[in-house]
């Protein structure tokens, strides 16, 4: 408590926050955080960026006494301090909200924001109404609304987020840790969760803001650090620079951070998907009745907030799972009972949204990733032996042409970054001659520069090769950027359909992904085309 009153102590505009000189290497030898020093203001939402890799999320962890640095040191209200668990951070008033939430669905929110901390009746028995009047109190001091009895399961995403919140919150933090707070949220969620924010703010509490979003670090943070392979760039105030500032500090060169392509020239249906139903392994219904077309030469983007059937619809086309009701076909010919190898072969390539269950072979080469798919094809062969020289070849070539960032062909995948391991996945789908590219989550967590190439690898094929691209991702600047015609998924039904990427934006999106607005029958069938 002493540590929390020294904070309370600190004038509006000073120093409240200094980490200096932090260092972290882990035991195989890998150094995520050198001599890191910066410092935060009281009262400020300090934006900490950087691409993936960075050192972002690892400092936050010695900050918060998930990981112990080699050497450095913490000062808070200007008095060194040790951190060693999460328990010793929050006595000292700093509390972290993970970008992967710590919460248990099964309980109510009233046992999820008093777990490990249960208020007791007779010295034993837990005192459930005690923690409904706690999470009460709390929600009311600092005007966050919740329901306390209602389970985590029933929930909306940003109200799980206001749980999480109001949980460190309840501990007595003064300075809020957020790391990637509005990476599943709708854009009006993320309007909630900065309202929120600025009203801490106002009320005196310190919150260092984990963000890739530029555009939103430059509307809610004060000022920003920049971190680039595990150093500190440099720290500035959010008004003196530009999101292109930002971004060419982040990646050290400059980065298009807008897609230049002319509009699409779509033509016949490459991918029919009608009637489509699909239930999980509980009966419950995933997907009811989708019925959608993509056609050679478009980018279709699927927006909605995950968990409403945009997983499936992937795992469905690319035979991952099985067609239960409703069908599909690619260029008219039907994928029922066909393998995954047979659905490869009819042109469909896929980006999974898990590259490292579903996309590569970690302890395999890049060579053998990239040819996984294509070994058995003559042009790789000779009398069922593995031509070498020409895999070799053409995997250099993918190396160039995909800037993958490895010692050679034989550099074992798990060796390198989640963005040059996501270019091998894209260099391996994106070459095998695809009439449908199913990309799911394309750039998720991987760094600007491998966003930058991957995006303009889709409007390429797009144009080159007349693909059909099926987009689905939780970034609704990307879905807006990168597409040229949006769907709009809700509980597993088409709530809306855009022909024009161009006639729509963020929160006009954001009202059809909540389940708020639903277009006309007639308006969500044009995406049914009458084939060419």
């Amino acid at each position: 408590m002493e540590e929390i009153q020294a904070i309370d102590s600190i004038p509006l505009g000073q120093d409240i926050l200094s980490m200096q000189n932090i260092t972290k290497i882990y035991s195989n030898g890998f150094i995520a955080n050198q001599d890191i020093t910066f410092s935060v203001r009281k009262g400020d939402i300090h934006g900490l960026v950087g691409e993936n890799g960075a050192g972002k999320t690892t400092l936050m962890k010695v900050l918060f006494g998930q990981e112990i640095p080699e050497r450095g040191k913490i000062l808070v209200a200007g008095r060194e301090v040790q951190i060693k668990s999460p328990l010793q951070a929050l006595a000292i008033g700093i509390g972290m909200v993970h970008q992967h939430f710590m919460l248990i669905n099964s309980l109510s929110v009233a046992e999820n924001m008093v777990l490990g901390t249960e208020p007791v009746q007779a010295g034993i028995f837990f005192d459930y109404k005690k923690a409904i009047a706690l999470t009460q109190e709390i929600s009311k001091k600092y005007d966050l609304p919740i329901d306390p009895e209602k389970k985590i399961k029933d929930i909306s995403v940003g109200y799980k987020q206001r749980v999480e919140i109001l949980k460190i919150l309840l501990r007595g933090a003064k300075i809020l840790l957020l790391d990637e707070p509005t990476a599943v949220l709708t854009p009006q969620e993320t309007k909630e969760l900065f309202t929120q924010l600025k009203s801490l703010k106002n009320n005196g509490y310190t919150i260092i803001f984990i963000s890739h979003k530029l555009n939103e670090v430059k509307e809610i943070c004060d000022r920003i650090t920049v971190l680039r392979h595990g150093k500190t760039v440099g720290s500035a105030n959010v008004s003196d620079v530009t999101e292109k500032d930002i971004a060419r500090m982040m990646v050290g060169r400059n980065v298009i951070l807008d897609i230049n392509k002319k509009p699409a020239e779509a033509k016949k249906v490459v991918l029919s998907v009608r009637q489509l139903k699909y239930y999980d392994r509980y009966g419950s219904r995933i997907l009811n009745d989708l019925s959608f077309d993509l056609r050679q030469g478009e980018i279709l983007g699927i927006a909605g907030v995950e968990g409403n059937g945009q997983a499936e619809i992937g795992e469905l086309i690319s035979g991952l799972e099985a067609v239960q009701s409703g069908s599909i076909s690619i260029d008219g010919n039907s994928i029922q009972n066909k393998s995954i190898r047979q659905i490869r072969e009819m042109g469909v390539s896929l980006i999974h949204e898990d590259r490292m269950a579903y996309g590569v072979a970690k302890s395999a080469s890049v060579l053998e990733n990239i040819i996984s798919e294509r070994f058995y094809k003559r042009e790789y062969q000779n009398r069922g032996l593995i031509r070498y020289k020409q895999v070799e070849k053409n995997t250099d070539d993918y190396i160039k042409e995909f800037n993958i960032k490895c010692d050679g062909p034989y550099s074992e995948v798990k060796t390198l970054s989640g963005g040059n391991i996501q270019k091998v996945v894209a260099a391996r789908e994106f070459t095998s001659a695809p009439k449908v590219v199913l990309a799911s989550h394309p750039t998720r967590g991987i760094d600007i520069g491998a966003t930058e190439l991957i995006r303009r690898k889709m409007v390429d094929l797009r144009d080159k090769l007349a693909c059909g691209i099926l987009l689905i991702s939780a970034d609704l600047n990307e879905i807006l950027t990168v597409s040229d015609s949006i769907i709009v998924l809700y509980e597993g039904e088409i709530t809306a359909y855009f022909p024009n990427a161009k006639d729509t934006d963020e929160n006009i999106l954001g009202e059809y992904m909540l389940g708020i607005k639903r277009q006309t029958p007639e308006e969500i069938g044009r995406v049914i085309h009458d084939r060419i």
